[in-house]
Formats: C-alpha cells, structure tokens, sequence
C-alpha cells in the first residue's frame, strides 16, 4: 500500500508560508472541489498535502476603497458583492460547491477537461493585483500576470479598487450543466476605463486589450476580442463555437456596462 502524503497544517499566515517553501511537490487545499477529485483521478501523488483551513487567510476587508479578499475566503461570500464578482459567483457550479470552493482555489484553477476558474476574468476586469508566495518570495502583481506564471505560488489574498460599474455576460447552455463554457467580466474603472476579462477563451482567463482599445464601439469591440484569445476545444464546447459567441458575449457586457452608467 502506498503511503499516503505528509499532511500540513498550519495555524497562521506566516506559518502557511513558510512550510509552503518553494512549493515543491506540495498540493496546497483549499475548498478541495476542484483538487481532490483530480488526484482521485490521477496517479500523481504529492509529498504533502498543505491544508488552510486554519491559517488565517479568509476574510474581506476595504481600506480607502480598495477591497481585499484572503484566499481561503469561499465563494458564497462574494455573492453580495457589485458585479461582475456578483453575476459570476451566481453561476459558478451550485450553492453546495460555492459554499466550499475558495477564491484562492478558483484563481488557480485550469482549463483541463472543462472550463474552469470562472473568477479569474472577473478580477482581470478588476484589475486586480494577486498577492503570492513561492521561489523567490513574496509579490504582487496584476492577475493576468500570475495566471500566465502560477506555477508553484500560494495565493495570500486578492485586491482591487471598487469599480464604476460592472457587468458580466455569458454562454449559457443547458448541456454545459455547472460548467460556464464562456464569459465575459467588464467594468468601467472610477477614471472611466474599460476592462474586459474573459473565461473559457483559453488556458486561464484572458485581457481582452483589442477589445478594450474599441470599446466605444461594441460591435467593433466584439470582433476584435477574438485577437486576444486561444480558443480551445473541450467536453463543453469547441473553438468554432466560442468564435462565433465571444464577440456577442462582448457586445452584451459593454451593453450592460453603457446601462449601468
């Protein structure tokens, strides 16, 4: 019998971090709902399991409207939040998995099978900066930038300016069942920016930046949007039918956002 990994479990932030280390070959659980039916499913084993539930990293705080939300914070209580987190939140899976799931979880979740970490258009929409640990130390930077370079990080908390306004749409089919096979996250920043997110347009949520740059016109914003994404075939959908989706889903948020103003 095979043994099984070395369980942590630390009781604070500082001692989360520090038995974290460089990450090596440490599967660190959160809510658990995406992570312990992957390694029921797989062969991989890691040497230890970095359980967080006692760690001190949930919670929401705002300071001269900035929000800042800890990893282990769950799902459902975000749902009260200003859109896009609000919409998002409502169609993550079901009220049983939002209960569990954490932000941390959803923000390092990946596109295998199926769509997965449906926040992480949301907080690209947000800008906002990932704080993090791992090889080399603490940083912070802006969420599309952990996303394309998450190996191997503990993710401490979240934080963003409050928006403007914001405004989510997205692909909603019944044979899709929990899963949000594509979305977009927009919001007009207090200066009067447009952010636009996506999920499900590639291996992590993506900027839209074409998109943003013709946001004045949402048609036109639309049909750029598919110069900024990977599209990808899955159980959910394929790349021919997020092509011809993406640019309405776009139209719709930036619709939305022009309604909220």
């Amino acid at each position: 019998m095979s043994q099984g990994p070395e369980v942590l479990i630390p009781t604070s932030a500082a001692e989360a971090v520090e038995l974290f280390g460089t990450g090596a070959d440490t599967a660190v659980v959160g809510g658990g709902t995406i992570l312990i039916p992957m390694l029921r499913l797989s062969d991989a084993r890691p040497a230890r399991a970095l359980m967080l539930h006692h760690a001190g990293l949930a919670g929401i705080s705002e300071t001269g409207g900035r929000l800042t939300i800890g990893a282990m914070t769950p799902l459902n209580h975000l749902a009260a939040m200003a859109d896009p987190i609000a919409a998002c939140v409502a169609h993550i899976a079901d009220l049983e998995i939002r209960g569990q799931a954490t932000l941390g979880g959803n923000l390092c979740a990946r596109n295998t099978d199926a769509p997965r970490g449906d926040l992480q258009g949301a907080m690209i929409a947000l800008g906002a900066s990932v704080r993090s640990v791992g090889a080399g130390g603490e940083r912070t930077e802006p969420a599309e930038e952990f996303l394309a370079n998450r190996d191997d990080r503990l993710v401490l908390d979240v934080s963003f300016e409050l928006p403007a306004a914001g405004a989510y749409a997205y692909l909603d089919r019944a044979h899709t069942h929990e899963y949000t096979a594509l979305a977009v996250s927009a919001v007009r920043t207090s200066d009067g920016a447009i952010r636009l997110g996506a999920n499900g347009a590639g291996p992590h949520g993506l900027r839209l930046p074409s998109a943003e740059a013709a946001a004045s016109d949402h048609a036109a914003a639309g049909s750029a949007a598919l110069a900024d994404v990977a599209l990808f075939d899955d159980a959910i959908a394929s790349a021919w039918y997020r092509e011809k989706t993406l640019p309405v889903l776009v139209r719709r948020a930036l619709d939305q956002l022009k309604e909220a103003a």
